[in-house]
């Protein structure tokens, strides 16, 4: 796993933050804020906050587990969010917010709105390891494309990327095995133990 959602503070970082870009296997780049920088085992590894906001579209289907006439909101396929991308372009744009094709997840340039609560999903989310993890985004739009019904979402909690610096400076994503490696570090647990206890003390606050 190579992605994170941890409890960051993202309203204290500052605009001369340093920068650098992750790229993707199709050459797309993604600008992201080093959060912060990780020495272990001779290496750097940095925990990465893209400079845009992270949004996630999802499609609306039957629940075939239900015994009721009950909708879920699903994961869509590459080719799929090829074929809707345009039209859910032009539907951010009405909401001031231009969406862009991205390294590692779609974003939007654009002030969000303010949360309301009725704008608030909750989803079930597998992780690598196939555990489900309940994770909470804000509802930005709705549309229709060939009668299906999508959802454009941006998490709620930071989207953080941990990557490995190389010799070139660059950001590299790490493989499964390289980061369940990391987490089997005392190191690495002591820093996500101090990354939990900052979460708990902003929401105290």
């Amino acid at each position: 796993m190579t992605r994170k959602n941890l409890g960051m503070d993202e309203t204290g970082m500052e605009d001369d933050s340093p920068t650098v870009s992750l790229t993707d296997e199709q050459g797309r780049s993604l600008l992201c804020y080093v959060e912060r920088s990780l020495p272990l085992e001779g290496s750097e590894y940095v925990l990465l906050l893209p400079v845009d906001s992270p949004i996630e579209v999802f499609a609306w289907e039957d629940d075939d587990e239900s015994e009721e006439d009950d909708e879920v909101l699903v994961d869509i396929e590459e080719d799929e969010l090829e074929a809707i991308f345009a039209t859910a372009r032009a539907v951010l744009a009405e909401e001031d917010l231009i969406l862009h094709r991205t390294a590692l997840t779609l974003t939007a340039s654009g002030d969000l709105p303010e949360v309301a609560e009725e704008d608030i999903i909750t989803l079930d989310i597998e992780d690598d390891q196939g555990q489900l993890n309940f994770e909470q985004f804000q509802q930005l739009a709705s549309f229709f494309f060939e009668d299906q019904e999508y959802v454009i979402c941006t998490p709620l909690d930071p989207l953080l990327f941990f990557a490995r610096m190389n010799n070139k400076g660059e950001p590299e994503l790490l493989s499964p095995e390289e980061f369940q490696h990391l987490l089997s570090l005392d190191e690495f647990k002591a820093i996500q133990s101090e990354l939990e206890q900052h979460d708990h003390s902003d929401e105290e606050d």
